[in-house]
């Protein structure tokens, strides 16, 4: 399963490949790396890869799945982007995931309806597509006014998770 962690402005898409105990490979933007990841009880991870040895601690925020990530002379600010993120972004219009211009399936489904055509022009908050996944039709919204630049599915099209159905401009 791919997801995508936000660091600070730089969003990275990150995906396990493999894990035997605690080693792991995993790809992260399209390179892989051959990692050894402990988590102690205090919250600090512990990881080897490339014969560089980082510690890292993750202190929860008050928003869901955000982080800071404390290394020895840095911190970050994170954010854990899954499929459900992803659902609740798009289905409240305020999508971000791969870009603000981007509306994304957070799951498969299949394309109920696209109200929009490519140059129509829309609201922050319109409507742009629906789509029905596990017995449920689900709206996704506009993250910004804008002009619809790209429309990659049909209506009656299954999509798969992860795929981009809209781009604005």
């Amino acid at each position: 399963m791919s997801i995508e962690i936000k660091l600070d402005k730089r969003i990275a898409s990150v995906e396990i490949l493999k894990q035997y105990e605690n080693l792991l490979e995993i790809k992260v933007d399209n390179k892989i790396y051959q990692v050894d990841l402990m988590h102690n009880d205090e919250g600090i991870f512990s990881i080897l890869a490339n014969g560089r040895s980082y510690n890292i601690e993750l202190v929860p925020q008050p928003k869901s799945k955000h982080y800071t990530a404390y290394s020895y002379y840095n911190s970050y600010d994170l954010e854990i982007i899954d499929a459900e993120s992803r659902y609740l972004r798009n289905r409240t219009g305020n999508s971000q995931v791969m870009s603000e211009r981007t509306i994304i399936s957070p799951m498969p489904g299949k394309v109920i309806k696209i109200p929009v055509a490519v140059g129509d022009i829309v609201k922050k908050g319109d409507t742009l597509i629906t789509i029905s996944a596990m017995k449920m039709e689900s709206e996704y919204k506009s993250p910004m006014d804008g002009t619809i630049a790209l429309i990659h599915v049909l209506e009656g099209s299954t999509v798969e998770a992860n795929q981009v159905l809209i781009e604005i401009e």
